[in-house]
């Protein structure tokens, strides 16, 4: 489990994991989150109190919209193995910028 933030206005790389699926419970904030499981395509808006899932396998990208910091509980499952896990890849929905 970790505590993550990304500040305003910045854009996480979009990247798939190999063998884990996460789960997201949003503390504070205003964001966005694109996923994309090769059936279904989507966009979720990330405030305060909002769950979501990135099954394995899921592309996904995320970005902080306001000028507040965007701040949420991640928690894997199984356990992170290695720096391996993840891959990023070049089809996200937006531009990065971290």
């Amino acid at each position: 489990m970790i505590h993550s933030t990304l500040g305003p206005f910045q854009i996480n790389k979009a990247v798939v994991h190999a063998t884990i699926n996460e789960f997201w419970y949003v503390l504070e904030g205003n964001g966005e989150i694109w996923r994309d499981n090769g059936a279904e395509n989507k966009v979720t808006t990330l405030v305060a109190g909002t769950s979501i899932d990135i099954p394995q396998g899921t592309a996904f990208q995320y970005r902080n919209v306001s000028n507040k910091e965007l701040k949420f509980i991640c928690i894997t499952m199984p356990p992170w193995p290695s720096d391996s896990e993840a891959s990023y890849i070049d089809s996200g929905k937006w531009t990065p910028t971290v």
